[in-house]
């Protein structure tokens, strides 16, 4: 008796396992992230690691467009006081599929618009953004450490109305990243 209830328990602790894998495999991962500075102001380099699953594939070549954007904020620590937050900014990319030209497009909101033959092409450029000019030169005191959050999420509000019933509901349109903290000394 003891020995079939051992079994249960370790096939149980198992599929738990595999489960919390297979949801975190579903995350997107901060796999790099520095912060540059340049005679025009502060940049970003940053790069992603996921993967779109079915769901979302199948909505692209439906016509949905998705946007994945991220999230740095820059804050100073005071003893006396809350943290002064000296940069929030926010930077989305929308990929799409153009049916009538069989290309995938990925438009930077407000800046540039590429297109490629395939999701995996146009995929790259959302895991690898460019360099981002998130902050003016002067935006942060030279010398001064400042703790920075940094996230990237697939953002179901800008999907369109009917779509986003079942996106805030469903799991497999859930898509984003723990926060990733570290420190920078600005210069």
């Amino acid at each position: 008796m003891t020995l079939r209830f051992f079994r249960l328990l370790a096939g149980q602790l198992l599929l738990l396992f595999a489960c919390a894998q297979a949801q975190a495999a579903d995350g997107i991962e901060i796999t790099r992230a520095t912060i540059e500075a340049s005679d025009e102001g502060y940049r970003l380099a940053s790069a992603y690691s996921f993967e779109l699953n079915h769901g979302l594939e199948d909505a692209i070549q439906h016509g949905v467009q998705l946007y994945f954007t991220t999230q740095i904020e820059l804050t100073r620590p005071r003893w006396y006081w809350y943290d002064d937050k000296a940069v929030s900014e926010s930077q989305t990319i929308r990929i799409s599929y153009n049916v009538l030209t069989r290309q995938y497009q990925v438009a930077l909101l407000g800046s540039m618009l590429q297109s490629f033959a395939t999701l995996e092409d146009a995929m790259v450029l959302i895991r690898r953004p460019g360099r981002w000019l998130f902050a003016q030169r002067g935006a942060l005191k030279p010398g001064e450490t400042y703790n920075v959050t940094l996230r990237m999420f697939m953002d179901r509000e800008r999907l369109p109305k009917p779509i986003q019933v079942n996106a805030f509901s469903s799991s497999q349109w859930r898509l984003e990243s723990k926060d990733k903290k570290f420190q920078y000394r600005a210069e």
